[in-house]
């Protein structure tokens, strides 16, 4: 809907949510040793927000 701020909002949450996600998987990485499927999760994760942000910016 024209002027509404949601999209935007919950952009930002999922961005958010996204770089707090990298920062905990690099540092179990780090601390622990490589874990595929954290680092698959990552990725759906980042999938899904860059998902969202194009859906968000085309309506």
């Amino acid at each position: 809907m024209p002027g509404s701020t949601n999209g935007s909002n919950s952009t930002k949450t999922m961005g958010a949510l996204t770089l707090g996600g990298l920062v905990v998987v690099t540092a179990y990485t780090v601390a622990l040793g490589s874990n595929g499927w954290l680092w698959f999760g990552w990725v759906v994760l980042g999938l899904i927000t860059l998902g969202l942000v194009v859906t968000t910016r085309s309506t």
